[in-house]
C-alpha cells in the first residue's frame, strides 16, 4: 500500500538539506558579542567547546561526530533555557600529515590542509551543527598565527617571580635588578636580597651594576619563561628531525624504520615547570574527570627531597644528586649516571664508549621499560658526604638526564631497581631503614620505618623515624654545604621547537654574535617563505628545513623590526617551527573576538565569556589528558599573570566523550587484519560465525577496535546519512550508551532511531496526504473539523499529557547531565504513550521542542507544520508540572497461568484485594475462565495479577 508522504530516506535528506540553507541564510546560530548589535545583557551566559578538530584527508569517521553532537545538543538546549551561547568551530591546521604528504608528492601542505578544512566544513555542516560559522578560523590564518607569535613573545619577555609565584615582565626584571633588589649568585643564579644600606649583598654576589652588558643580557636570558636550551633528542637524520620517545622503536623511527640516534640539539623551551605547583593547585578548582586530574599529577610528579653532592676523588668537582630519600644516603654504596652525563666525556674506556654510542639509539621509553636493567663501571670514583666512604659511579641507561640531575645515588637496600642492579653487579647492599615495628627487613625495603646503621662523625639518624630523619639529615647537608632541601617534579621544560616547515615561525632572529633578538610586533605576522622543496636534508648533524630558505632566512634588524640593532645589521631568522601544540594552546580566546586587529582578544569579550571560571564546558577525546590540556592551561596561566586574561583556569569543566569503536579480526598472535582480508565461513548454518584470513586460511576472531584506515574498518558518516539522514545519525550516536563509555559502531542498530523518527512524523503527518494531523485518527488541524479549544482537534489525554511532562522534564535533566541516551529512552516512552492514545496538537508542540535539539531538522519542519512561522531554534523550552510527573493510575497486566490476557487502569495505590476483584471482573478474563476453578491468585501492587486456574 503506498505511502507517499511517509518519512523515508529520501524525504529526510530533503527537509535537511532545506532547513541547512535556512538556517545558514538567516545566520540562525550567530551568537554577538557585548556591544555588537542584537546582543542581550539580560541573558546568562554558556560557553561550550569542541577540542579542536586537525583536518585529515580522509574527512570524518563515524567517531568524530560523538562529541560534536553531543555539545550540539547541550547547545540548543541552553538557547531555548535563554542563554546566549558560544558554540565555535575551527581547525587545528598545522601539522606533520600534511608536510609528509608535501615530501612524497611535492604539494604545498596548504593545498591539501585547506582541501581537509572544506571536507570537514561539508560534513559537520551536513549534520546540522550549530556551530556559529562567522567565528571559523584556522591556525594557517595570517590572522590567527600572527596573534600565536604576539603570545610567545610575551612569554619570552616575561619571567616568573618565585616569591610572588607568578610570571611578571622582563623590564620588572631589570628594574629589580637596578633598584638593587637582586643579584646574580655564582652559578649564575637569581639572588633576592633585602636592601639595607648598612648591609653587604651575601658573600659571592654580584650587583647589576658590578655586570658587563654580556653578562647582563645572559642572566636576562636565563630567566625566560621561554628560553634557549641544549636538551637530548631523538634525532632521525633520514627523516631530518627529532622524534618523540613514542615515535622510536628500538632505536628506529616508528615512520619508515630509519636509525634514530640520541644528542643534544639547540631549541627553544618554555619554562613550564615554574608552574608545577600552580598546576597542580589548579585542578582543585575545575570541574574535571578524576582519571585527568591523576594522569596530569602523575605527569607532573611533584616530590620532596634534597639535592647531595657527591665529591669526585679526583680533582674539585662535585657529582649533584636529586633524591626523595635523603635519610638513605648512608645506604648509598654506589652511584649511576645517565650515559648523557658530562661527567663522562673525558672518560675513554673502551666499554664505556661503546656503551654511550649504544645508548644514544635506545628512547628514554625503552630506556624506561627494559626489565633487565644494563651498566657498566665507569671507572670514576665519588666520596659519600654521608660515610666518607669511596663508592664507585656506573654508567646505565635506565638513568635519564631529563630528571633530577642525570645522576643517582644508588641504596639498594632501599630501592628495587638498585637493588636489581647490585645483584646483577655483585654491588654492596646496606639496609639503613628497619619496618615501624622495628623489625629487621627482607630483601629490598623501599618503605618508611626506622633509621638503622645511619651513624657519621658529625650526624647520626639511628633511631629516628623517616619523617625525622629526613628533616635531620637536610639540615646537616645545609649545615655542611653538602646539600639542600628541593621540590623536584617529573614535569620537564616544554620542547617548544620542531625542524620542519609546515609550523608557526618563531618571531626571532639571531645577530652575527649568535645572540637572539624578538621581531617588532609591527612586522607580525612572520609568515613562512614559500618553498616547493620540502625534503629534509638528510644529517647527522640537525638542520631545520626552513634553512634551506636561505633569501627568508637571511634579513636585516631593519625589516624584522629589532629596535637594540642597527637598521642594516645582519640577522638570520630562526629556521625551527613551533609545535602543532602552539596553536591550539589558545584558540579557546580566539573565538570570543575572532575578527579583533588590535588584540588578540578584546577585553570586554574575553571577561564575558571566559571570564571567572573559563570555558563552561569543553569536550573531547581523553587522550589528550595531559598534553594539550597542560600546555594549554600554562600558557592561560602566563596570560592572567600578564593581565591579559582575567580567569586564572581556561576550561571550568570538562568532559571526555568515550570512542565508538568498530569490529576487527585478530591472528592468534594478536596481530590485526584489515576487515577487507577477511571472510565468513561455516560449515552449517546453526554455526556460530566464523572467519578466516583469505591469504593464508587461518581462521582468525573478531573482536572490537579503533577505527583504522589500515584495518579498513572505517565508517563514513556520509553513507549512513544517505541512508537514513543525519537525524537518525545524531540519535543513534547519542542512544549507544552513556556519552563517556565506548562502545561498537553497528550499522544495522541505526534503523532503529529511524523507525522512531517515523513515529514521530506519524503523530504529525498523514503519510496518504501529507497534512497535518491534530490526533491520532487524522483530523487535519486547520480543518474545519479539527477547530475546537483554540485549534486542538480533541480533548487532552490525560496519559499523554502526564507521559509529557515526564519527557520534558526527564530530557531537560538529562540533557543537563550529558545522559543522551536516557533523555532519548524518555522521548521514545512519550511517542509509545502518544501511538496508544492521541496527541493533540499543542502536545506536539511541546515535544517538538525536546525533540529539536536531538533532532533539529525534523523538529524545524514539525514546528512549521504546526503553524509557527518562526523558527523553533529560537522557541523556549517547554515547562513542566510536578505534580503531573506520577502517574494516578497505573497499566496492570492481568495474566492466565503466567500468560498475559488482559490489561487494567487501576488507581496507582489500589490494595490487593480490589486489583483481585478487578482483574477477576474483567470481560475477557470471566470467558477464559468460565468452566475452570480459581486456584490461586498472586497478587503484584501495581504491576501485575496471576491468576491459577484449571
Amino acid at each position: 500500500m503506498p505511502h507517499p508522504y511517509r518519512y523515508t530516506a529520501e524525504l529526510a535528506n530533503e527537509i535537511e538539506l532545506r532547513w541547512q540553507a535556512s538556517w545558514e541564510e538567516q545566520q540562525a546560530y550567530r551568537q554577538p558579542n557585548p556591544g555588537q548589535a542584537g546582543f542581550d545583557a539580560t541573558r546568562p551566559r554558556y560557553y561550550v567547546l569542541d577540542m579542536f578538530p586537525y583536518p585529515s584527508g580522509a574527512g570524518l569517521h563515524v567517531g568524530h561526530p560523538e562529541g560534536y553532537t553531543a555539545t550540539d545538543i547541550l547547545a540548543r538546549y541552553k538557547r531555548m533555557r535563554g542563554f546566549n551561547v558560544l558554540h565555535p568551530m575551527g581547525w587545528d591546521a598545522y601539522g606533520l600529515p600534511a608536510e609528509q604528504y608535501a615530501i612524497q608528492t611535492g604539494v604545498h601542505p596548504a593545498i591539501t590542509t585547506r582541501r581537509a578544512i572544506d571536507t570537514f566544513r561539508r560534513q559537520l555542516k551536513r549534520f546540522g551543527f550549530s556551530y556559529d560559522w562567522s567565528r571559523e578560523f584556522g591556525t594557517i590564518d595570517d590572522d590567527y598565527y600572527r596573534w600565536t607569535q604576539w603570545i610567545f613573545l610575551r612569554i619570552y619577555n616575561a619571567w616568573f617571580d618565585t616569591r610572588k609565584d607568578k610570571a611578571r615582565p622582563i623590564t620588572e626584571l631589570v628594574e629589580e635588578a637596578e633598584n638593587g633588589h637582586l643579584g646574580i649568585g655564582a652559578e649564575g643564579e637569581l639572588v633576592w636580597i633585602d636592601v639595607d644600606e648598612s648591609a653587604a649583598p651575601p658573600a659571592g654576589v654580584r650587583l647589576w651594576d658590578e655586570l658587563d652588558g654580556d653578562t647582563r643580557r645572559a642572566f636576562i636570558n636565563d630567566q625566560r619563561l621561554a628560553y634557549v636550551g641544549e636538551p637530548v633528542v631523538n634525532w632521525c637524520p633520514k627523516l631530518g628531525t627529532a622524534l618523540a620517545n613514542e615515535e622510536v622503536i628500538d632505536g628506529r623511527s616508528e615512520r619508515g624504520g630509519h636509525p634514530v640516534i640520541r644528542k643534544p640539539l639547540k631549541q627553544w623551551l618554555f619554562r613550564i615547570t615554574a608552574y608545577a605547583d600552580r598546576l597542580l593547585a589548579g585542578l582543585e578548582s575545575v570541574d574535571w574527570p578524576e582519571s585527568t586530574r591523576i594522569q596530569q599529577t602523575e605527569w607532573i610528579g611533584r616530590s620532596e627531597g634534597a639535592d647531595i653532592d657527591f665529591k669526585l676523588t679526583d680533582g674539585d668537582a662535585f657529582l649533584r644528586v636529586y633524591t626523595t630519600r635523603p635519610d638513605t644516603v648512608f645506604g648509598a654504596t654506589f652511584m649511576v649516571v645517565a650515559p648523557e652525563h658530562p661527567v663522562l666525556q673525558d672518560v675513554e674506556r673502551e666499554e664505556v664508549r661503546a656503551y654511550i654510542d649504544a645508548a644514544k639509539g635506545r628512547s628514554e621509553v625503552e630506556r624506561m621499560e627494559t626489565k633487565k636493567k644494563t651498566g657498566v663501571d665507569s671507572g670514576l670514583t665519588a666520596i659519600n658526604p654521608a660515610t666518607g666512604e669511596t663508592i664507585p659511579i656506573w654508567v646505565a641507561d635506565y638513568v635519564l638526564m631529563g630528571y633530577g640531575h642525570g645522576a643517582i645515588m644508588a641504596v639498594p637496600g632501599g630501592d628495587e631497581r638498585d637493588h636489581e642492579f647490585a645483584q646483577q653487579y655483585d654491588l654492596p647492599i646496606v639496609t639503613v631503614v628497619l619496618h615501624p615495628d622495628g623489625s629487621a627487613p627482607e630483601g629490598c625495603y623501599p618503605g618508611e620505618g626506622i633509621a638503622v646503621r645511619s651513624c657519621g662523625s658529625s650526624v647520626s639518624l639511628d633511631g629516628l623515624e623517616t619523617p625525622d630523619a629526613k628533616r635531620r639529615i637536610i639540615d646537616w647537608l645545609e649545615e655542611t654545604g653538602a646539600g639542600r632541601g628541593k621540590v623536584n617534579t617529573r614535569l620537564r621544560d616544554w620542547l617548544f621547537s620542531r625542524q620542519r616547515y609546515w609550523g608557526e615561525p618563531f618571531p626571532i632572529v639571531w645577530d652575527e654574535d649568535g645572540r637572539h633578538h624578538a621581531v617588532g610586533e609591527d612586522t607580525l605576522p612572520v609568515r613562512p617563505p614559500e618553498m616547493e622543496d620540502f625534503h629534509p636534508a638528510e644529517s647527522d648533524d640537525p638542520r631545520p628545513l626552513l634553512a634551506k630558505a636561505r633569501d627568508w632566512v637571511q634579513t636585516t634588524a631593519g625589516a624584522a623590526g629589532v629596535a637594540d640593532l642597527a637598521a642594516d645589521a645582519a640577522v638570520t631568522r630562526e629556521t625551527n617551527t613551533m609545535p602543532g601544540w602552539a596553536g591550539s594552546c589558545w584558540y579557546y580566546l580566539r573565538y570570543a573576538d575572532p575578527h579583533n586587529d588590535e588584540r588578540f582578544v578584546g577585553e570586554e569579550a574575553e571577561r564575558y565569556w571566559t571570564g571567572g571560571h573559563g570555558v563552561d564546558l569543553y569536550i573531547g577525546g581523553a587522550e589528550h589528558a595531559v598534553l594539550h590540556l597542560l600546555y594549554a592551561r600554562f600558557w592561560h596561566m602566563a596570560l592572567y599573570d600578564l593581565g591579559f586574561v582575567s580567569s586564572p583556569e581556561p576550561f571550568g569543566k570538562l568532559f571526555h566523550q568515550g570512542m565508538i569503536t568498530s569490529h576487527a579480526y585478530q591472528r592468534p598472535d594478536k596481530s590485526l587484519v584489515p576487515i577487507d582480508q577477511v571472510e565468513k565461513r561455516n560449515e552449517v548454518e546453526e554455526q556460530d560465525d566464523r572467519y578466516i584470513e583469505t591469504a593464508t586460511g587461518g581462521e582468525v576472531k573478531q573482536i572490537v577496535a579503533k577505527m583504522s584506515k589500515s584495518l579498513k574498518n572505517v565508517i563514513n558518516p556520509d553513507d549512513i546519512i544517505e541512508e537514513y539522514g543525519a537525524d537518525t545519525f545524531r540519535l543513534y550516536e547519542m542512544y549507544m550508551g552513556a556519552l563517556a563509555d565506548s562502545k561498537p559502531w553497528n550499522t544495522r542498530d541505526t534503523s532503529g532511531m529511524f523507525r522512531f523518527l517515523q513515529r514521530v512524523w506519524r503523530l504529525a503527518v498523514d503519510e496518504e496526504t501529507g497534512e497535518t494531523r491534530s490526533k491520532r485518527t487524522g483530523l487535519p488541524r486547520h480543518s474545519p473539523e479539527g477547530r475546537r479549544r483554540d485549534g486542538d482537534a480533541c480533548e487532552t489525554n490525560d496519559a499523554v499529557e502526564r507521559a509529557l511532562h515526564r519527557a520534558i522534564a526527564k530530557t531537560g535533566a538529562d540533557i543537563e547531565k550529558l545522559h543522551f541516551n536516557t533523555g532519548i529512552a524518555a522521548m521514545i516512552e512519550f511517542v509509545n504513550a502518544a501511538g496508544k492514545h492521541h496527541v493533540t496538537a499543542e502536545q506536539l508542540d511541546r515535544f517538538v521542542r525536546i525533540l529539536a535539539p536531538f533532532a533539529p531538522h525534523i523538529a524545524e519542519e514539525l514546528w512549521h507544520r504546526l503553524g509557527h512561522e518562526d523558527s523553533v531554534v529560537g522557541t523556549t523550552w517547554p515547562e513542566f508540572d510536578e505534580s503531573l510527573l506520577v502517574d494516578t493510575t497505573v497499566d496492570v497486566a492481568v495474566q492466565i497461568m503466567g500468560k498475559v490476557r488482559a490489561h487494567i487502569q487501576v488507581a496507582h495505590d489500589t490494595d490487593k484485594k480490589t486489583l483481585e476483584a478487578t482483574a477477576l471482573a474483567h470481560e475477557r478474563i470471566q470467558e477464559l475462565i468460565d468452566g475452570k476453578t480459581v486456584r490461586k491468585v498472586i497478587v503484584v501492587p501495581g504491576r501485575l495479577v496471576n491468576i491459577v486456574a484449571s
